[in-house]
């Protein structure tokens, strides 16, 4: 699953949102050049997140947009999705002729690893919210075993600072090796 330019500078708009305080209007002007975003492409970012409820929108010389949502609440999964649609890292769920699951996925060797790990990524985004993002308040949950500090070094956050490598874990990744 590749993350969407459309979903990337989403996600910048709502951030400067939210720093913004999200209660007061904000141009989309302002937004997208803070953000290094196309103002034309964040005029149709604008267009779609109201659609999506997710801002509101003003018209008019002091127009703008405006958060609806509360950003401690609404998480990146749900941000995602209203940007790009389900996430999913295969079509296994919907390939079928009916778009329904696959014909072959009662059948298919790879059909499990495919859907178990598009739900962990689904997890993953769920289990932060926009707000924690932002801030850097929380870092994502991720299941016992998955950070080995030497192999995540350069790619640690702000956000992942609280993060621990598990204590089973005995094998060192290196960055060239992922």
């Amino acid at each position: 699953m590749d993350l969407s330019r459309k979903t990337d500078y989403a996600l910048r708009i709502l951030a400067e949102l939210i720093r913004h305080d999200g209660k007061t209007v904000l141009s989309v002007r302002t937004a997208a050049k803070k953000n290094d975003v196309p103002y034309s492409f964040a005029r149709s970012i604008q267009h779609d997140l109201t659609l999506a409820g997710i801002i509101q929108s003003t018209r008019g010389a002091r127009g703008g947009m405006k958060l609806v949502i509360d950003p401690k609440t609404v998480t990146l999964l749900e941000i995602v999705e209203a940007c790009q649609g389900p996430v999913a890292i295969s079509g296994c769920d919907w390939n079928g002729p009916d778009g329904g699951p696959c014909p072959r996925s009662s059948h298919c060797a790879f059909n499990p690893i495919w859907c178990g790990a598009s739900r962990m990524l689904r997890d993953y985004l769920a289990s932060v919210s926009l707000s924690d993002v932002v801030f850097g308040t929380k870092a994502p949950s991720l299941p016992q075993g998955y950070w080995n500090s030497s192999a995540f070094e350069t790619l640690r956050t702000p956000a992942m600072e609280n993060l621990q490598p598990a204590d089973d874990q005995t094998e060192d990744l290196h960055p060239e090796d992922l």
